[in-house]
C-alpha cells in the first residue's frame, strides 16, 4: 500500500477528530506534540525516550520522521486533528521485519490531557491497526506494543481493543528494575 490516499487517512473521523497521517511539512507540529507527550507526568511509564533526549534532537530528524510518515510505506504517525485544527493526540505504527514474521509495532501513543476521555485514543489505535492490516507488502499478521508494568490503565485500554499479553517481557530501558509486557493483536 503506497502513500495513504483516502483509505485510512480520511475514513476515520468521529468525536470531532479527523484521524490522518502527519504530512511531510508538519515536522514542527510533530515535534511539539512529541515533546508535550514526553513532558506529561505519565511519560515515565509510557515512553522509553526522555524529554531531555528528544528536545536535543536536530530539526532534520523531525523533518525525516514527518516525511517518512507521509510516505506511509514502513512507518506512519497518525494524529487526531480537532475541528479547529489542534492536534489532540498521536500514535506511531512501524513495520518490523526482523522478527519471525512481519508485524507492526505500535508506539508513541499519546493524547493531550484536554482530549482524554473523548474516544480519540481508540480512534488512533484503530487507524494504526487498519493501516497494518491494509499493507500489501509485507503482509502483517499481528500488531504489538509494550506496556510498562505500572501502566495498568493503558494495559486495560489495550485489552479493550482486543490486545492480549503474549507472556514476553523486557526490562524497562530507563529502569532495569522495572519491566514492560508485550501485548499483541492477531489478524482476525
Amino acid at each position: 500500500m503506497g502513500p495513504l490516499s483516502g483509505t485510512v487517512a480520511g475514513m476515520l473521523s468521529g468525536m470531532g477528530y479527523v484521524i490522518r497521517p502527519v504530512k511531510a511539512g508538519e515536522w514542527e507540529r510533530l515535534k511539539e506534540l512529541r515533546l508535550a507527550a514526553l513532558a506529561d507526568p505519565v511519560a515515565r511509564v509510557a515512553f522509553n525516550e526522555t524529554f531531555e533526549e528528544a528536545v536535543g534532537r536536530p530539526d532534520e530528524l523531525w523533518r525525516q520522521r514527518a516525511a517518512r510518515s507521509a510516505e506511509g510505506q514502513s512507518v506512519v504517525t497518525f494524529i487526531g486533528e480537532a475541528a479547529e485544527g489542534s492536534w489532540g493526540g498521536m500514535v506511531v505504527a512501524l513495520v518490523e521485519t526482523d522478527e519471525e514474521a512481519p508485524q507492526t509495532h505500535v508506539a508513541g501513543v499519546y493524547v493531550r490531557p484536554e482530549h482524554r476521555g473523548t474516544g480519540l485514543a481508540g480512534e488512533l489505535l484503530r487507524a494504526a491497526i487498519a493501516w497494518s492490516w491494509g499493507l500489501a507488502e509485507p503482509v502483517v499478521e499481528r500488531v504489538r506494543l509494550w506496556v510498562h508494568e505500572e501502566n495498568a490503565r493503558a494495559e486495560a485500554f489495550y485489552r479493550g481493543l482486543g490486545f492480549s499479553a503474549t507472556g514476553r517481557t523486557m526490562a524497562d530501558p530507563k529502569d532495569s528494575a522495572a519491566s514492560e509486557r508485550e501485548m499483541a493483536l492477531r489478524r482476525g
